[in-house]
C-alpha cells in the first residue's frame, strides 16, 4: 500500500502573515516638510510657524496652521522672526508688499503664552493639574507627576521645600524633570478658574503631554532649550515619576 500523502499546514508564522499584510502596508502619513524663509532649510511643520496675508497685506502668524490663502513658513524662534521682519522676507516670499509690523515677533510670543495658558486649562478640565502646597507635596510621593508647576512670584523656599521630597525619589535623575515657572500667579489662576496659585502638580493622564508639547513650543520660541529641563529622558519618552511602590520596566 503506497503511503498516504501528507497535507501540508501553516505554522502559526504563516497565519500571522496572512492577517497583517494589509495594515502593514498602508504607508504612514507623513506631512511634509516646509523651508524656513530665512534660513532656507527644510523641516517638520511642528518646529516652524505658518504665516498668511491677512486685510491690507498685513502678515498673520497661524500657530495652528489652518488660516486659508497661501502661508510661508519661518522657523519658529523669536530672533529669526526678527530677521525676517528686519530683512523684508515677508515681501519677498509673498511676491507683493506685506506689512509686518515690528512687534510681530513680540505678539507671537503672547500668542504662545496664551496658547500655553490654555493649554494648563484643558488639562486641568481633564484632571491632570492638583493645586496647593501640602496637596503637590503629598502627590510627589504617590502620584505619577509628570511636572511641577511654580508660579514665577513663587518664593524661593516653597520651591525648595517641594523639590526635597521630589529629589528623593529620582535622585540624580531630578535633573530631568520638569519644572515649569514661566506664568505668574495670576496667569495661572485664569488658567485654573481659582485664585492664589503659587505651586502645582502636573499629572500623567490625556492633558498632560498636551500642555508639556505647549511649554516645549515656548520656551523654544524665546531661546530656552526645553530638552534641558527634562521634556524627554534618554529613550525619548516624557519623564514620569511613577507612583510609589511602582518598579520602572
Amino acid at each position: 500500500m503506497k503511503p498516504r500523502p501528507r497535507l501540508s499546514r501553516p505554522d502559526d508564522g504563516d497565519d500571522k502573515a496572512r492577517s497583517e499584510p494589509l495594515a502593514r502596508q498602508v504607508p504612514e502619513h507623513k506631512e511634509p516638510e516646509r523651508t524656513c524663509i530665512v534660513t532656507r532649510e527644510a523641516q517638520s511643520p511642528a518646529g516652524l510657524i505658518r504665516f498668511v496675508l491677512g486685510p491690507d497685506n498685513q502678515v498673520v502668524p497661524d500657530l495652528k496652521h489652518k488660516l486659508p490663502g497661501r502661508g510661508v513658513w519661518v522657523t519658529a524662534r523669536r530672533n529669526t522672526v526678527d530677521e525676517a521682519v528686519k530683512r523684508r522676507l515677508f515681501s519677498r516670499a509673498f511676491k507683493t508688499e506685506a506689512k509686518a509690523p515690528a512687534t510681530l515677533s513680540q505678539d507671537i510670543e503672547h500668542l504662545l503664552r496664551d496658547d500655553l495658558r490654555q493649554g494648563l486649562a484643558l488639562a486641568n478640565k481633564a484632571g491632570c493639574v492638583i493645586t496647593g502646597f501640602e496637596k503637590v507635596e503629598s502627590a510627589i510621593t504617590v502620584k505619577p507627576i509628570v511636572a511641577l508647576i511654580h508660579a514665577a512670584e513663587a518664593a524661593e523656599d516653597g520651591r525648595r521645600k517641594l523639590t526635597n521630597p521630589l529629589r528623593k525619589r529620582l535622585g540624580e535623575a531630578i535633573s530631568s524633570f520638569p519644572v515649569i515657572q514661566v506664568l505668574s500667579n495670576d496667569e495661572l489662576g485664569l488658567a485654573l478658574g481659582r485664585s492664589h496659585v503659587i505651586h502645582a502638580a502636573l499629572v500623567a493622564g490625556a492633558g498632560s503631554d498636551g500642555f508639556l508639547n505647549r511649554w516645549h513650543r515656548y520656551r523654544t520660541y524665546c531661546g530656552t532649550d526645553a530638552d534641558l529641563s527634562g521634556l524627554g529622558n534618554e529613550t525619548g519618552e516624557p519623564t514620569i515619576l511613577k507612583p510609589a511602590g511602582t518598579e520602572a520596566e
